[in-house]
């Protein structure tokens, strides 16, 4: 009888030990997944909103005949096509020769600088990792300059680039006797020195704070074994610590290239509204050609040029960065 009691009771379907949870774990999966994505939306949307809008609405504009005649309604200036580009790399005349100029400035500028502040900051950085007396306020008075607002920092020496009651006049031509006469430091030829002064002034610290961050992961224990082997100082810099500076380097060399070649507000409040041909930088340009001529379209085009110009640096030098990190030994 209880065999048949149990052959008449209904069978039931045991299910796999998972099967009721796998919902769950889906739910869960993606809420630990999409969790991060989702927090990062909002940047996302605001970094939309600020920086590729009004890339793609400036793209727009270089192909439009766009000038102050249309600024109520910039969509209605007629299209140009590729006119706008035709004038600016046209080097025999007059826009393409000023934006040629200006580039090569750039160029010059650019890379004196980035030399200059990667220069200094490295030999700071080697400098303070030795222990003495007072280097905590040494390394604090060092990040000064890059710790100072822009544009309080470039009034600054505005001032002390005066021809008549500045510093730096007063220190060359009065107390140290170098020049002959004061000389004026923000017209002329002379421009560009105070141009790449201030550059340089500003610029070093950030690269002493990258290089003294990427000192800290080189163990002491290799400069120890380089001295018992008779390795001196120039030797352990050129063998142990610039091989190993090489990855901060190369990141480093390239924020510096950017924000230099960009760079708008040190020209433009050392100078103003129009830059001394020596010290035409071609942000500057491109701002005197938009802002100043009032022609927006032109002004436009030169930016994607330069936007371009930028792409192509930046993807080649990562090429062969990378090329090198591949091949080193």
């Amino acid at each position: 009888m209880t065999t048949t009691a149990q052959a008449e009771r209904p069978a039931v379907r045991k299910s796999p030990p998972g099967a009721a949870r796998g919902p769950r774990r889906r739910t869960g999966r993606l809420q630990r997944f999409g969790l991060p994505y989702l927090l990062l939306l909002p940047a996302l949307l605001l970094e939309l909103l600020v920086h590729l809008v009004p890339m793609v609405i400036g793209i727009v504009m270089s192909f439009k005949e766009l000038t102050q005649f249309y600024i109520r309604d910039w969509g209605a200036a007629p299209w140009s096509a590729l006119d706008n580009y035709k004038v600016s790399v046209d080097f025999d005349a007059p826009v393409g020769e000023a934006l040629l100029h200006s580039f090569l400035v750039t160029i010059a500028f650019t890379l004196l600088s980035v030399g200059l502040c990667w220069l200094i900051g490295t030999a700071a950085a080697v400098f303070m990792q030795d222990t003495f007396r007072g280097r905590g306020l040494l390394r604090a008075l060092f990040l000064v300059p890059y710790a100072l607002p822009v544009y309080a920092a470039v009034i600054t020496w505005v001032f002390m680039f005066q021809h008549d009651n500045g510093l730096v006049n007063h220190v060359l031509h009065d107390q140290l006797g170098l020049t002959d006469k004061p000389s004026f430091w923000l017209i002329g030829d002379n421009s560009f020195i105070a141009l790449l002064t201030v550059s340089v002034w500003k610029g070093w610290p950030f690269a002493f704070l990258i290089i003294m961050a990427g000192l800290q992961n080189i163990p002491r224990e290799l400069y120890e074994a380089a001295a018992l082997d008779g390795a001196g100082v120039w030797q352990q810099i050129r063998r142990i610590t610039l091989p190993s500076l090489r990855p901060v380097n190369q990141v480093l060399v390239l924020v510096l290239f950017l924000w230099t070649f960009n760079d708008f507000n040190t020209p433009f409040v050392l100078f103003g509204r129009t830059a001394p041909e020596a010290a035409d930088l071609i942000s500057v340009h491109i701002y005197q050609a938009s802002f100043v001529t009032w022609n927006f379209g032109t002004g436009s085009a030169m930016s994607v040029l330069l936007l371009l110009f930028l792409l192509l640096v930046t993807g080649a030098y990562l090429v062969l960065t990378s090329r090198g990190r591949r091949t080193a030994p």
